[in-house]
């Protein structure tokens, strides 16, 4: 990438970016403007970014730095990453410094600066290919028959070259990516993903609320029946959007089903001081990664158990049953003769029926 290009995108307007992502300010000034954190749940703005310099500082973490920091925050994903979706976001024109397709005759619209790497959608389909529905069966021990009303086949291009990866939408319209392999991504706009919210009436029940969506996706597989509303932040740099719309249903009471990381209990952390009440779920998979490591571990058991099973058979057991179908199949042998017989000696007494 040009240092140009590089720089531009740094110049591009924090407010702008965080409007798009629908998180408005609680105060403005002629230098700066102060949101809640979008990094986490508050309820006092503490999240100030400076619209001279066109920085951010959040002042209850002490951290703060350019746009591109702050995307690799919210959206969870790398820097180059970060600087692609920035670049497809945001309208880049010559106000930003950023290079221009033009008509030949040198009037017509701006084209909006796309980097080499971005990812292109091409088709969503609700079909998965057989080698993403083996990874979720085979290495995630994921229930299809649960989990297909919840994905989609994402079809993407990358500088000319095609893609196929499994697609879990949240209610921005973006998609989490996973394909069989090791890439995990996101196709803009990141947001959170709310769950059975029309089929679950009772606000009593608590919110389960997973990290990721393949922790939701394990919870269903092994669970018979779920009767909670589910929520999957797709990032636990949605803490602060997940809480607000926790707020803005009434919802109050947590079951967190996160990772086993810092990660993980900063977030659980975050939502007790923003006033939930918290189930932290972990605890029953403390010795796991996340909740899919342990419903993976816990599936690879009973197969193992089934197994063994089999073969603890009693070898006696096998052989009486093998005896008995011997035996079965002797006398259904000796009653067709004797019938025979039988019958020979009516017709010599009788003689044979006209």
């Amino acid at each position: 990438m040009k240092e140009e290009d590089l720089s531009a995108i740094k110049r591009y307007p924090i407010v702008e970016y965080l409007e798009r992502k629908g998180i408005k300010p609680v105060r403005r000034t002629p230098a700066y403007i102060m949101y809640r954190s979008p990094l986490r749940a508050e309820t006092h703005p503490s999240f100030k970014v400076d619209t001279r310099k066109n920085l951010w500082i959040d002042y209850g973490e002490g951290n703060g730095d350019s746009i591109i920091d702050l995307c690799m925050r919210m959206e969870g994903c790398t820097l180059q990453e970060a600087i692609c979706r920035l670049g497809q976001t945001a309208s880049l024109d010559a106000a930003y410094g950023l290079s221009k397709e033009k008509s030949d005759i040198g009037t017509g619209p701006v084209t909006p600066w796309q980097p080499s790497g971005a990812r292109r959608l091409i088709e969503i389909s609700d079909t998965l290919p057989p080698h993403l529905e083996t990874y979720l069966t085979d290495k995630r021990c994921i229930d299809l028959n649960r989990a297909r009303p919840f994905l989609k086949c994402i079809c993407y291009e990358v500088r000319g070259r095609g893609y196929q990866a499994i697609g879990f939408a949240n209610q921005s319209g973006g998609y989490e990516l996973r394909d069989d392999n090791t890439f995990k991504g996101t196709i803009s706009p990141k947001d959170i993903t709310p769950i059975f919210t029309d089929k679950i009436t009772d606000r009593m029940q608590p919110i389960c609320v997973f990290e990721g969506f393949m922790d939701f996706l394990s919870f269903l597989s092994m669970k018979e029946k779920v009767v909670n509303r589910c929520l999957v932040m797709n990032s636990v740099s949605n803490v602060a959007r997940t809480a607000h719309y926790l707020n803005d249903h009434n919802l109050t009471h947590i079951r967190a089903f996160l990772d086993n990381d810092d990660a993980g209990r900063r977030a659980v952390q975050e939502f007790a001081r923003a006033g939930f009440k918290v189930e932290d779920m972990s605890v029953h998979y403390k010795h796991f990664k996340d909740l899919n490591d342990f419903h993976v571990i816990r599936m690879r058991k009973q197969e193992q158990q089934k197994a063994q099973e089999q073969k603890r058979m009693p070898i006696t057991e096998q052989n009486q049953n093998r005896k008995s179908k011997q035996v079965k199949h002797k006398m259904r042998q000796g009653y067709g003769k004797e019938d025979k017989d039988n019958r020979q000696r009516l017709f010599k007494v009788f003689g044979r029926g006209r």
